[in-house]
């Protein structure tokens, strides 16, 4: 059960099968008035199971956490809390504002600027907050800004006191801006900011001219969508949100279990009659080492086997089992790889050669060492296939546009994206996606369907991927 400020992050970590249920509130809009939240608390809690109530910031400041618990509670259901970071101490942060400082702020208020409309007069202490708190921090205060400039220049704040406005801090829609007492309200106005925002107003703005890190990030303010593998934790979108980018995952790929594909014991002992195993892809690395672990257990058994592996990716997965191959390539691609087998001096003619492929791999490799006069077999060891997704929100980014880059690591990733849309919604897509492809193999699929890649690694790599990426920016 998620906010309007949960972070689309996080519902990435949600496992596939859990219900989600949004009850956002935002200025003007409460999709679900917080009675009903609470009912909704209570009813899930009474059908047993695991209910993940998730919020932006720290449930229990200015989250109606508080609220929510005691309705649980009065109930005589049993909860627990993990607080977070408020926005009122995460947001400054982000946006180079420390909210005290040795030197400059001994204290901080964090306050409402927005009262519930039920109270018959004001807890705020104006008189107390403009001559005795260093820092004030106002939560939900836009609609209410010019009134808060005007209670704390009457209690005797300076109008010369600096002030921040920060919308969406903390995401790659960080927007700060800052001015005086005497003139953030009209700054506001012209520069249209809206809600979400926190507001900021001590001395300790000031420090922001040296301190505003987070927007100095090379990739700050970009959002991109990495398709990935479901259940698999993508390095690539850590890296890529260290640098500043607002990171949207879209599973497109789901391996399918090992267990499911029938592969006998018999397959392999096979193994051990070969001179050559090659791997073309992580996949089929993890798939047929789990495999031979789960049936022979002992890597020992291979110990005549020599291993080729193609593209980067596969040398380190292979790498990450502490087993090196004989022969790489560091191109993910089939004609580069082939071309280094063929200058190797191994004499093809002479060695058995065993292949693991997905259930929709191509066969052009075993073909081509084939022709070489080399015994090859192939085997499945896993499948991939469109994953079962509720997706429907990061769709409409990408049909409005909203969104700088989408990665593709994989031909198959792209396949199944085309699937998410309807003919006539692709067609109107075409002429306007902007994507990323791993390597030539990647292009080439997706030019089968009308689009060219803005972005093209020239190393075939996660790191590759970010460093055309982080190049593409300084120039656009």
């Amino acid at each position: 059960i998620y906010d309007y400020l949960a972070s689309p992050s996080l519902l990435s970590l949600v496992p596939s099968d859990a219900e989600k249920i949004y009850v956002g509130k935002k200025a003007g809009y409460h999709l679900f008035k917080q009675e009903k939240i609470n009912e909704l608390l209570k009813e899930k809690a009474s059908q047993g199971g695991v209910i993940v109530r998730l919020k932006g910031g720290d449930p229990f400041v200015f989250g109606r956490g508080g609220e929510e618990c005691l309705a649980l509670a009065e109930a005589g259901y049993a909860f627990e809390v993990i607080p977070g970071i408020s926005a009122g101490i995460a947001g400054p942060c982000y946006s180079g504002i420390p909210v005290t400082h040795r030197y400059i702020a001994s204290s901080a208020a964090l306050i409402t600027g927005h009262e519930s409309s039920e109270k018959s007069s004001s807890n705020i202490h104006w008189e107390h907050l403009a001559k005795g708190v260093d820092t004030l921090i106002f939560y939900m205060g836009m609609h209410n800004l010019e009134n808060i400039v005007k209670h704390l220049i009457q209690n005797g704040k300076s109008p010369e006191t600096p002030v921040a406005v920060i919308r969406w801090a903390t995401t790659s829609k960080q927007k700060t801006i800052t001015g005086t007492l005497s003139t953030i309200n009209e700054i506001v106005i012209r520069k249209n900011i809206k809600p979400p925002a926190i507001i900021i107003i001590g001395n300790v703005v000031s420090l922001r001219n040296n301190l505003a890190w987070f927007e100095q990030n090379t990739l700050f303010g970009k959002r991109i969508i990495n398709t990935r593998l479901r259940n698999h934790v993508s390095l690539l979108s850590e890296q890529l949100g260290i640098l500043g980018a607002d990171i949207i995952e879209l599973p497109t790929i789901q391996i399918e279990s090992l267990h499911q594909l029938n592969i006998s014991k018999d397959s392999t002992r096979e193994i051990e009659n070969f001179n050559w195993i090659i791997f073309t892809s992580p996949n089929s690395v993890n798939s047929f080492l789990t495999l031979f672990f789960n049936y022979r257990g002992d890597i020992r058994l291979l110990k005549n086997l020599k291993i080729a592996c193609m593209g980067h990716a596969t040398v380190n997965t292979l790498k990450s089992y502490y087993i090196s191959p004989n022969i790489s390539a560091n191109q993910a691609t089939l004609e580069g790889f082939v071309e280094v087998l063929k200058k190797s001096d191994i004499p093809w003619n002479l060695q058995k050669v065993f292949i693991p492929i997905g259930r929709e791999g191509d066969e052009k490799l075993l073909h081509s060492i084939e022709k070489w006069g080399a015994q090859v077999k192939s085997i499945i060891t896993y499948s991939s296939k469109k994953p079962e997704n509720n997706i429907q929100e990061i769709i409409d980014l990408i049909i409005n546009k909203d969104y700088d880059l989408i990665i593709f690591s994989h031909s198959s990733a792209f396949q199944n994206f085309v699937s998410f849309f309807e003919k006539s919604q692709w067609e109107d897509l075409k002429s306007t996606l902007r994507t990323v492809s791993i390597s030539p193999i990647t292009t080439s699929t997706m030019q089968k369907y009308g689009i060219k890649p803005v972005i093209e690694a020239h190393e075939y790599s996660k790191n590759g991927i970010i460093q055309a990426i982080e190049d593409y920016n300084k120039n656009y």
